[in-house]
C-alpha cells in the first residue's frame, strides 16, 4: 500500500475514533444529567432541612447547608401529632400492601396458571381498574365508607387503598405465574398435591423476587397516596403523614414552614430509601424475571 492509499485509511480511523469518543462524551453527559435531574430535588429537600429559616429564603441561596441546624426537625416532632401520623401510614401502608399480597397471589394464579373461559376478560377488567382515576369513584368511595361505618378509620383507608393496590399486584404477580415452569406444577399434580398445595409449596417460593418487587411498589403507592387520605380522614386518628406534611401551617396564616415541610418529607422519604436498598437485588431480579426464557 503507497502513501496515497495511506492517507484515506487513516483519516477514515480517525473520523471512527472522534465518533467513538463524541457519542461516548454525550452518552456520559445524558447519564450525567439524568443522575442530577433524579437526585438535585431530594439533595435540595435534605440541606433545607438543615438551614435556618432566614438562610432559606436569601438572595444568594447556598447549596450547603451554611448555618446548620436542627430546629425544623425538632419543630417537627414538637407536637406528638406527627409521631401519630407516621404510625397511621406504616399501618395503613403495610396492611394494605399484605392484603394486597395475599388476594393478589390467589387471583394471579388462578388467572397465570389454571385455565377457565373468561379468563382473559376478567384480567383486561383488572387492567382496566388501573385506568381509573382517583377522582371518578371518590364520591362513591365516601357514601360507601360511611355506610360501612369504616369513614375516619385504618378499615375504611385500607380498604380505599385496595382500589389501585390490588389490581397492580395481580397484574404483575400474573406475569410472573405465567413464566414459571409448568412441567413443576404438572409434577406436584402426579404427586397428588391440590392446586392450593401446589401454590403454597410449589409455586409461592419461586416467585419471591415478584413478591418482594410488587410489595414493595404497593407500599410505596400506598405509603405516598394523598387524595382518599385526606377525604376519608378528619382529625389525627388516622390521617397519614402526606395530608400532615400538607397541614403544616407556620406562625401567621401567610407563612408557609418550608423548613419543617422538608425535614417532614426527608423523615417519610428515607424508610422508602433505606427498604430499596435492603431488597435492591431482589429487586432487580423480580424486574428482570421472565425476561429470558430458559
Amino acid at each position: 500500500m503507497n502513501s496515497a492509499q495511506t492517507i484515506p485509511v487513516r483519516r477514515a480511523r480517525t473520523g471512527k475514533k472522534v465518533t467513538y469518543w463524541l457519542g461516548r462524551g454525550l452518552f456520559y453527559l445524558l447519564v450525567v444529567f439524568i443522575i442530577v435531574y433524579s437526585v438535585f430535588p431530594f439533595y435540595w429537600a435534605v440541606i433545607s432541612s438543615f438551614k435556618t429559616s432566614d438562610a432559606l429564603f436569601s438572595a444568594n441561596p447556598s447549596f450547603l447547608p451554611i448555618p446548620f441546624t436542627l430546629t425544623h426537625y425538632q419543630n417537627v416532632f414538637s407536637g406528638a401529632a406527627f409521631g401519630r401520623n407516621l404510625v397511621n401510614s406504616l399501618i395503613v401502608a403495610g396492611l394494605s400492601t399484605l392484603l394486597s399480597l395475599v388476594l393478589g397471589v390467589l387471583a394471579a394464579y388462578a388467572l397465570g396458571r389454571l385455565r377457565f373461559p373468561p379468563k382473559n376478560a376478567v384480567l383486561y377488567l383488572v387492567l382496566a381498574m388501573t385506568m381509573f382515576p382517583q377522582v371518578s369513584v371518590l364520591s362513591g368511595m365516601f357514601v360507601l365508607l360511611r355506610q360501612l361505618g369504616i369513614f375516619n378509620t385504618y378499615w375504611g383507608l385500607i380498604f380505599s387503598y385496595l382500589l389501585f393496590t390490588l389490581p397492580f399486584t395481580v397484574w404483575v404477580l400474573t406475569g410472573y405465574f405465567r413464566g414459571l415452569p409448568r412441567e413443576l406444577e404438572e409434577a406436584a399434580y402426579v404427586d397428588g398435591a391440590t392446586p392450593m398445595q401446589t401454590l403454597l409449596r410449589v409455586m409461592l417460593p419461586l416467585t419471591g423476587p415478584g413478591l418482594v418487587t410488587t410489595g414493595l411498589l404497593a407500599f410505596i403507592a400506598a405509603w405516598n397516596e394523598y387524595l382518599f387520605a385526606l377525604t376519608f380522614t378528619i382529625g389525627n386518628q388516622a390521617k397519614t403523614v402526606p395530608v400532615a406534611i400538607a397541614s403544616f401551617g407556620g406562625a401567621t396564616p401567610f407563612e408557609v414552614p418550608w423548613g419543617s415541610i422538608m425535614a417532614a418529607s426527608v423523615i417519610v422519604t428515607v424508610p422508602l430509601v433505606i427498604l430499596v436498598l435492603v431488597f435492591q437485588q431482589r429487586i432487580v431480579a423480580g424486574l428482570t424475571a421472565g425476561a429470558v426464557k430458559g
